[in-house]
């Protein structure tokens, strides 16, 4: 065997810390925490690093934060804090809870910046299937009054940035076309989400609908739309027609089609990761 000397790191660079259950609300009593990646090393000057807030898909139920912390360790060693965030349940708090949550804790992060080497003035939101939804919302929604929370109330929920892996995109169309024969019972997704009642039931879907926020004149951040044109359970077809609209009206946004893709599984890769990261660090 040889004998080796190596140098060693005294400023950890390359290596990441995982910060768990950070506690950023309790609204009705309900804690939400959220788990962060973090460069062991010092962002230069003391700026901070650029923000990832991800969201995992869970059809608006309570997310598991873990499950693509694995791959979005390789963007934080990149120099990336990446918070992978929590929302309440749909069957126990309806629309528009999950937005008003994860907005509360983006303003918690811009909040404690400084103590996370964040920064503020970089952010981007990601998000998978309903998270996908959020992500979308988050970068179509800034400033409604609607969405917002008393939590952190002089800080900012915006995002520079939005990268949506099929996220629901028209939850009207997706009721009227491909989910309207559920019957509107205490088994109905979507019908615990709107809120269980049938004066507001339309109303809601189309509030937290992204392609009904788009229109000539705002400013918008840059979209990133990913989905599988083999998907069944939010179809390629809906992300195409916000990425049309968004298109038409002038903003920003590049869509990928991931062919032969179902709803997760081998929808991810090594290169749709590769855009992902590329998209981030072009724009934000």
């Amino acid at each position: 065997m040889a004998k080796t000397t190596i140098q060693n790191n005294p400023a950890l660079n390359g290596l990441i810390d995982l910060k768990h259950n950070i506690v950023f609300a309790a609204p009705g009593g309900e804690e939400l925490a959220l788990q962060l990646l973090k460069p062991m090393w010092q962002s230069e000057g003391g700026k901070g690093f650029p923000l990832v807030v991800f969201i995992q898909g869970s059809a608006w139920t309570k997310p598991n934060q873990f499950w693509q912390l694995p791959q979005l360790s390789l963007l934080a060693r990149r120099g990336y804090v990446i918070a992978s965030v929590t929302h309440r349940s749909c069957w126990t708090d309806p629309a528009p809870a999950f937005l008003r949550d994860v907005k509360t804790a983006i303003r918690f992060l811009r909040a404690n910046a400084a103590e996370y080497d964040i920064d503020p003035e970089r952010v981007c939101a990601w998000g998978t299937s309903s998270g996908g939804n959020t992500a979308l919302l988050l970068g179509l929604t800034d400033g409604d009054k609607r969405f917002d929370t008393e939590d952190y109330a002089g800080q900012s929920s915006s995002v520079k940035a939005v990268v949506d892996c099929f996220g629901p995109t028209d939850l009207v169309k997706m009721i009227d076309n491909q989910y309207g024969a559920q019957p509107r019972n205490e088994e109905n997704l979507l019908w615990a989400l709107a809120g269980r009642d049938e004066n507001t039931y339309q109303h809601v879907l189309k509030m937290i609908s992204p392609i009904s926020y788009v229109v000539p004149g705002r400013e918008l951040p840059p979209f990133l739309i990913l989905h599988g044109d083999a998907d069944d359970v939010v179809l390629f077809e809906d992300s195409e027609a916000l990425y049309d609209k968004l298109s038409q009206n002038g903003y920003e946004a590049d869509l990928i089609r991931v062919s032969g893709a179902p709803h997760e599984g081998d929808f991810w890769s090594e290169e749709l990761l590769e855009i992902a990261f590329s998209f981030i660090q072009k724009n934000v």
